[in-house]
């Protein structure tokens, strides 16, 4: 059973925390025994340099957030979250950037990871109205997750991201704190 002392939220099978330098070495051993899986979508750090400045980036900087899925009976790590662009005043609005690990696919992890994320990022730790996801229209398994957890299509954005090589067109999904009480009621 894993320490769930660092633990934010706890689900049935998953709890996330915070992402922390010590990750490292796991972290990038899962991302590359799941390139297959995240190219052309996604490309997570595989060497310890870039994880340092992916890590860096998401510890300490107060407009991002990384988390990390861990399955609750082993605390491995079955993927990461990041909220990016955190915006407060007016806007309380973030952008979600996640990816499941190979192992962990098709399990329903995600899912259930994601979901405690949206729970903490509109809780009183983050306060946040608005979460946003950007994901390339041929990216299936990325639509599902989103529409598994509420997000609703709003829009298309051509050329939006710079992804292996080129400019991606992204649907732009979102999810608003009204609308997840809406499907609580």
């Amino acid at each position: 059973m894993a320490d769930n002392t660092a633990f934010l939220a706890t689900g049935p099978r998953v709890a996330i925390r915070h992402l922390t330098y010590a990750d490292g070495e796991a972290f990038t051993t899962l991302a590359r025994a799941s390139r297959e899986l995240h190219h052309p979508w996604l490309a997570p750090p595989v060497t310890a340099e870039h994880f340092a400045y992916f890590a860096e980036r998401l510890i300490v900087d107060a407009s991002r957030a990384g988390f990390l899925v861990c399955e609750q009976d082993s605390g491995r790590i079955a993927g990461y979250v990041s909220i990016n662009n955190i915006v407060e005043f007016g806007f309380h609005c973030g952008a979600l950037g996640y990816g499941a690990f190979a192992h962990a696919v098709g399990k329903g992890l995600m899912t259930e990871g994601l979901r405690l994320v949206i729970a903490h990022a509109f809780g009183p730790a983050l306060k946040l109205h608005r979460l946003e996801i950007n994901v390339q229209p041929r990216n299936a398994a990325s639509i599902a997750l989103a529409r598994r957890c509420g997000f609703r299509l709003e829009g298309f954005s051509p050329d939006f991201l710079y992804i292996d090589g080129a400019w991606r067109d992204h649907e732009r999904w979102a999810l608003t704190t009204e609308m997840v009480r809406q499907r609580t009621k």
